[in-house]
């Protein structure tokens, strides 16, 4: 991982990784939101898009209006278009979630080294250790992720169910939802908890299983890309069955809620188990990339802002403490 916290006044560490996580997390928002739209869709789409006995064309047909909803007829440029709903939200939600997880869980990683090195070791033993404790600290900090979930409620609702905002502006259904906009949330955290550990669990397996890194902030760039990657889809797969349930928790219109138990039995008496996995494939192809993009872009810039500061004497050197 990048330097942790510093003892400096001015940590440079901290501020290089707020600013570098941060510039990530934007990026990734302009190059991928399109797509995270059309994933959102699929899974909230409780309909057979391809039915027995009816042509590919029919199926197609089908696809094209879960994706582009009222533009689905619409030329190219005004359909591409319609995938940008919930921007404002969507942008708000990334780059302080990436901020928090990319940020923090070194943090926290920290910690547990520092007070808990031991007995990690000796459970898991040394390498094995190292790799669980990375696993925990990332399973923590997203369980913590649900502080920002009514941002990611507010961007589900503006990507796959915008009348839900008809006749009323975003500081009214703050106002009239209040706690409600934290629904799911036990859902939520127990997505992300499993979801969280895979990602730094598989990233740190990868990193010292199989490239034998001791100091992981010295990976190279492609020592970080197929760490990602790992991380990435292991992620992705293990929490797809609670993301999907989180996300038609999250997509139901304001004055119509439905609880989390409620939909898991809707989803396996009308659609079967494997509706628990619909928009796998498009989200490890593109959340997985995401991740990639924006871990490999934050380790890239960390460094860059790092020295910028350096220079521009708002942080100072010598005062960084490494972690792997």
């Amino acid at each position: 991982m990048s330097p942790s916290h510093s003892s400096s006044k001015h940590s440079e560490s901290g501020v290089a990784r707020l600013c570098g996580s941060g510039t990530s997390g934007f990026l990734e928002l302009m190059i991928f939101h399109p797509i995270d739209t059309v994933a959102k869709r699929l899974m909230s789409n409780q309909t057979r898009l391809f039915v027995p006995g009816q042509g590919m064309a029919i199926g197609m047909a089908n696809t094209n209006k879960v994706i582009f909803k009222d533009a689905a007829n619409a030329a190219f440029l005004k359909k591409y278009a319609s995938l940008f709903p919930g921007l404002g939200f969507a942008a708000g939600y990334k780059i302080a979630q990436r901020i928090y997880k990319f940020g923090g869980q070194p943090f926290v990683n920290e910690f547990l080294n520092r007070n808990y090195k031991t007995q990690f070791n000796a459970v898991f033993g040394e390498k094995t250790g190292k790799t669980i404790m990375h696993a925990t600290a990332g399973s923590f900090v997203g369980i913590g992720e649900i502080a920002l979930l009514p941002l990611d409620v507010l961007k589900i609702k503006r990507q796959t169910n915008p009348e839900a905002f008809r006749g009323r502006g975003v500081f009214k259904i703050v106002a009239d939802e209040g706690m409600g906009l934290y629904r799911g949330a036990l859902w939520t955290a127990g997505r992300n908890a499993p979801g969280s550990f895979a990602l730094f669990g598989g990233s740190a397996f990868v990193k010292e299983w199989i490239f034998g890194l001791e100091d992981y902030s010295k990976a190279t760039f492609f020592q970080n890309f197929c760490a990602s990657i790992g991380g990435s889809v292991a992620s992705i797969t293990v929490a797809a069955p609670l993301d999907v349930v989180k996300t038609r928790i999250q997509n139901r219109n304001f004055d119509n809620p439905e609880g989390g138990v409620s939909i898991i039995r809707s989803m396996i008496r009308n659609e079967g188990f494997g509706a628990f996995f619909k928009g796998l494939l498009p989200k490890i192809l593109v959340v997985g990339p995401k991740l990639v993009f924006s871990f490999t872009v934050a380790q890239q810039l960390i460094p860059l802002f790092h020295h910028k500061f350096e220079e521009m004497g708002i942080t100072h050197i010598g005062n960084t403490v490494k972690t792997a």
